[in-house]
Parts: C-alpha cells; structure tokens; sequence
C-alpha cells in the first residue's frame, strides 16, 4: 500500500472517498485547462533531505501545485519554471544553493522552503538581495524573526506552545519537561516559550536536550523525569518522538505523565508505529487542519498532488503548507501586470502586500506585511492518537503568549481583529 493510500486508511476517509476525490479535477491558478506557453516566470525552493530528517514534502507540493498551475493557463499565460535545491543540511550547500537559484537563475520569489540549515545561513542573504521567501516548513528562529521570510506552517514555537496550552488547561499539567534538540534556534528557542506558558499559570517547567550528532533518548527521557515534571513535551522530530515514546514503553510510562507533541508527530504512519501501548495517551497538535476536517481546500490539495505528484510523495502537513504557499504565492501574482512578474523588486512588494487570504486548512488568515517578523499561523488544533489515527479533541484554539503580542498588533494595524 502506499503511503498515500495508507493516509487514506488511517484518516478514516476510506479509499473510496479518496478516489471519488481523485476522479474530479483539481482547481489550479487559472484553472483554464490549457497549458501556458509564454515566457516564464524563474522562483526557487530550498529544502533539506538528509540526516536529521527529510524535509522534502514542502517543495514536492509546491511543485505539484506549480505543474498543476502551468497546465490550466499558468500565472496569465505565463508558466513557472520551478528550480528546487537540496541544502543537504550543510551550511556551506545551504549558501551555494541560494546563490544558484537568486543570484545564477534570477528567481523573483523562493516558495515551500523547508529546512534547519539554509534559513539559518541564508537569512541575511535574503534581505540583501530584496527576495522574499514564501516557506513552507519553518523550525528555526531565524525563519520566523526576520523580515524576508514568511512561512504558512507555525515551525515549534507556536506548536510546542499549543499542546502545552492544552495541556495545562485540559489535563491538569503543572509541571513541564520539554525534550528537545540541542540546536539553540530550534529547541532551546522553542521550548523557553512553553516553560514560560507554565510559570505564567503558576506551573514549572524545564528542558532536557539531545545531543544532534549523537541523540541518546534513554538519558534525555531519565532527565526528564528527574525533574518531577508531570507532562512530557515532545519537541523533536518524528523519528525520535517515537524513540523516546518507544523508551518509555520499556518502562511502562504511559500512565506516569501526560504525552503532548507538536505537529511533527501529526504524521499518519505514527500511530501505528507506536502500536497499542499508546492508543489513547498520546495528544498533538496540528498546526494545519487535521485531514479528517476535510475542507474544499483540504480535498483540493489531494487532488493536485494525486494528479501532479509522485504517489509516494508525503500528503502531510508539511505538504500542505507548500500547498498552501504555492497557492497564495499564485493568487497574489495573478493579481499582477504579467510584464512585471520578471521584476524582483515588483514582486516582492507584492507579496509583502498579502493581507487576510483564508484557507479551511489553516485556523486564522494568512498575511506578509512589512515587518521584522513573521508568523500568521499561531492558531490550530489538538489532536489524540486513537484507534490507529487522530481524534480532534480541540478545534481551532488561538495560543496564548506573550510572544505574539507583537504579531497580533500587526493583525489589528491590517483589520484582521
């Protein structure tokens, strides 16, 4: 079975109703049937496939959505012309891939970024150059605290603060132990904001943090446990999540605390990679709408990556928010002089320009805006593993920090609140 199908299953849809999906066409930019024929339009995407993790999903969808543009009248006849590159997460590959898609092709947007390493190296590259990043699948500081990068998914901060949050308020948590890796722009920046949740409702809370190189989660899961918390935070990537969880199976866990997650491990091979033993126990958060809520764009986008993508390609959440970002980066540029779509600067006024686009698969409304900063996604859903998928235990919830007062001012300046 592929993994598409096994999606399909674990979703509860059923293949028949991914196939009834599957029949209709999917609703792209134009959506004239014809393929566009006239010069095209250069845009970049960097993403990172190698250890720790494969972050890949996020262009394979934009590229999807891209191919499906090109083949229904492109951008005003204009096709894209959709040049990826793997940063191979090496700094010195994450530099040379920026330069060869901004600088060698010229591109006048880069769309579904996803990577650890290139945010972080090429950031400033970004602001130099005056291109703006419409990313896909942030997890750095750098991708959210910068004025040059835009991202459709919320990265861990906002979903580390989300499954905390509901925790607190839902399961009784005091006291939180956040696992994390020992990169500071990812773990240690993101679990402080979930620490900080906790001492401001009068709780605890503290971090126990992997060694990248080396992660030894039998160590890491003891030093959580040393610290009295009752909740333990799964700040990691899927694969060591399971680890962990995997651990603390041996030592039969699973009544000792409550088990919180970010969006990583809304992945729907987890739980039954995780197997009875955590039916019921395990609570995550969704930074985009779970696929069970099924929304028009939430079928549209399984429609285009079943008409344009590879049937192995991941339909995850990173896959929807390159969706996302390819879909929102065509509706603003189909609002453009197709003379200026070769204009960098033009374009990345435009996109700065974005105000209050919606989709079903993201709980608040999507903008750009001016700024230093940028995170329009700090609202989603909590979600349990149950019966070898996810139950919604929470639906669309705003997340509570004072890291986003700044973010919310934006929203209020734009007539978003």
């Amino acid at each position: 079975m592929t993994k598409f199908n096994t999606l399909a299953v674990a979703a509860g849809i059923g293949l028949a109703g991914f196939a009834g999906q599957a029949m209709a066409d999917p609703i792209c930019g134009m959506n004239t049937g014809e393929a566009a024929t006239g010069a095209p339009v250069i845009v970049g995407g960097i993403h990172g496939n190698a250890a720790p993790g494969d972050f890949s999903a996020s262009t394979d969808a934009a590229k999807a959505y891209f191919d499906c543009v090109n083949a229904n009248g492109g951008i005003n006849g204009r096709p894209i012309d959709y040049r990826v590159e793997n940063d191979q997460w090496n700094p010195e590959a994450a530099a040379q891939a920026a330069a060869k898609l901004v600088d060698d092709a010229g591109a006048v947007a880069l769309v579904g970024n996803g990577s650890f390493m290139e945010m972080a190296v090429n950031a400033q590259t970004y602001v130099d150059k005056g291109i703006m990043v419409m990313a896909s699948a942030c997890a750095i500081s750098e991708c959210h605290e910068t004025p040059n990068i835009v991202s459709t998914n919320q990265g861990p901060l906002p979903s580390n603060l989300g499954a905390t949050q509901y925790a607190q308020e839902e399961l009784g948590a005091t006291n939180v132990a956040c696992i994390a890796l020992n990169i500071p722009n990812n773990g240690p920046w993101s679990c402080k904001e979930s620490i900080g949740l906790m001492e401001a409702r009068g709780g605890s809370g503290s971090m126990a943090l992997l060694n990248p190189g080396a992660p030894d989660v039998n160590s890491a899961l003891l030093e959580a446990i040393s610290t009295g918390a009752d909740t333990i935070l799964l700040n990691l990537p899927a694969g060591l999540a399971i680890a962990v969880l995997k651990a603390a199976e041996e030592q039969d866990l699973r009544e000792a605390y409550n088990w919180i997650a970010p969006t990583p491990l809304y992945d729907l091979s987890v739980p039954a990679a995780l197997g009875e033993y955590w039916d019921g126990a395990v609570y995550v958060n969704a930074e985009l709408a779970p696929f069970s809520v099924n929304g028009p764009d939430a079928q549209n986008f399984l429609k285009v990556m079943d008409a344009h993508a590879n049937p192995d390609d991941p339909r995850d959440t990173f896959a929807q928010s390159g969706y996302l970002s390819a879909s929102y980066f065509v509706k603003r540029m189909l609002e453009m002089d197709p003379a200026d779509l070769d204009d960098r600067a033009k374009v990345t006024d435009a996109i700065r320009s974005i105000s209050g686009y919606t989709s079903d698969l993201m709980c608040g409304p999507y903008y750009v805006g001016d700024a230093d900063f940028h995170m329009p996604n700090h609202a989603g859903y909590m979600t349990k593993i149950v019966d070898g998928g996810y139950e919604i235990v929470r639906e669309c919830y705003e997340f509570d920090s004072a890291y986003f007062e700044p973010h919310l001012a934006i929203e209020k300046e734009l007539g978003l609140r």
